[in-house]
């Protein structure tokens, strides 16, 4: 069996976690698409893999890609292969990843960043089997499963025509959602020292004393916006600099970047183009959330003539983004709890309206 499967740090006892398990082992044998909907750092990638390895396909070939890591062009390259001068430096045939997945899995995370042109070509595979090569004119059948992944509300972006209906319906033939971490609390001390103990013998350790009763406060309380990617990297960060396995781990350090001389660098401000939210004022005030005191007089449309209501709608949303980021000093928890929205959601409007770009 696959050495990365064997390790795939699928641990845990809490209810929802273990519905998860008995759903992938339900799913596993079929040949129908899955999609698997969790924020980041959940393990959307270990579920993919559990999904092959448990599956009559387990010994074949199980490859995956980030749909967000490639350009259009790239990206259709990447998974549907190129024939020789299909474009300036393709100088020879490109088997792409569907080609070479051909009897096994396919998994493609991030999902939601495919644009239309490579959403299609993914529906026709689904639905016969078969696609065409860039610069090609012959169909190519194969046969593979094909898993996705996202972060995002897909069937939200579907009813806003940012992602096919027809598309989302032919992977849904059933969706996995996978807990965060903050769901989980009976699992996290588990997690913890699985990751602990692993990290210990790494580094050459004989053994590992665990955590004292402060540092399993600290994990216990805190919320885990990462999930289990960041208890894993702050576990081994807190073990790493410990480095006594004689000594129970003590310390633990939530946020690397913590230091006295840590640089700060705000996100872009509004421009002065924009125009900026003020506090109520007015009964005429739009307010945000019930909890909060920012407020934003949307500008009137001139509706003597038709207007395209998805533009002022994102334009009022960004607005109201910028407006509130300043308010909370640029402080994006805060931002989210202003707006009465959870600190993914907040990230996943800036995320699509351009606003981390200064942060990165």
């Amino acid at each position: 069996m696959n050495r990365k499967f064997q390790q795939d740090n699928l641990l845990g006892q809490a209810n929802s976690f273990l519905n998860v398990l008995d759903q992938v082992s339900q799913l596993a044998p079929l040949d129908k698409p899955v999609l698997i909907i969790g924020e980041r750092g959940t393990g959307k990638e270990l579920i993919a893999a559990r999904l092959h390895f448990l599956s009559q396909r387990w010994d074949q070939q199980y490859l995956t890609l980030n749909c967000a890591a490639l350009n259009e062009n790239l990206l259709e390259s990447e998974l549907f292969g190129h024939e020789a001068g299909a474009f300036t430096g393709a100088s020879k045939r490109h088997e792409g990843r569907f080609e070479r997945a051909n009897g096994g899995t396919l998994f493609l995370d991030e999902l939601a960043n495919t644009p239309a042109m490579v959403q299609e070509k993914l529906l026709r595979v689904i639905e016969y089997g078969e696609f065409e090569r860039v610069g090609g004119s012959r169909p190519v059948r194969v046969d593979v499963r094909l898993v996705c992944a996202t972060n995002e509300d897909l069937p939200s972006m579907a009813e806003q025509g940012e992602f096919r209906a027809d598309l989302l319906d032919r992977l849904a033939f059933d969706v996995i959602t996978l807990p965060p971490m903050r769901e989980r609390r009976e699992d996290i001390l588990l997690l913890a020292e699985h990751f602990a103990i692993n990290m210990a013998r790494e580094l050459g350790l004989e053994l590992f004393s665990g955590f004292s009763e402060k540092a399993k406060k600290t994990l216990l309380d805190y919320d885990w916006p990462g999930n289990v990617r960041e208890l894993k990297n702050v576990v081994e960060r807190a073990v790493y600099r410990n480095n006594n396995g004689y000594v129970p781990v003590h310390h633990i350090q939530l946020d690397p970047f913590e230091s006295a001389y840590r640089p700060r660098q705000r996100i872009k401000a509004p421009t002065s183009s924009a125009p900026l939210l003020t506090p109520a004022t007015t009964a005429a005030s739009q307010t945000v959330a019930p909890t909060s005191n920012v407020a934003i007089q949307p500008a009137e449309p001139d509706l003597s003539t038709a207007v395209d209501f998805k533009t002022l709608s994102q334009d009022f949303e960004m607005r109201l983004i910028k407006q509130a980021l300043a308010a909370s000093q640029y402080n994006q928890k805060k931002t989210a709890e202003l707006l009465n929205l959870t600190y993914h959601q907040l990230r996943g409007y800036m995320k699509k309206y351009q606003l981390l770009d200064s942060q990165q």
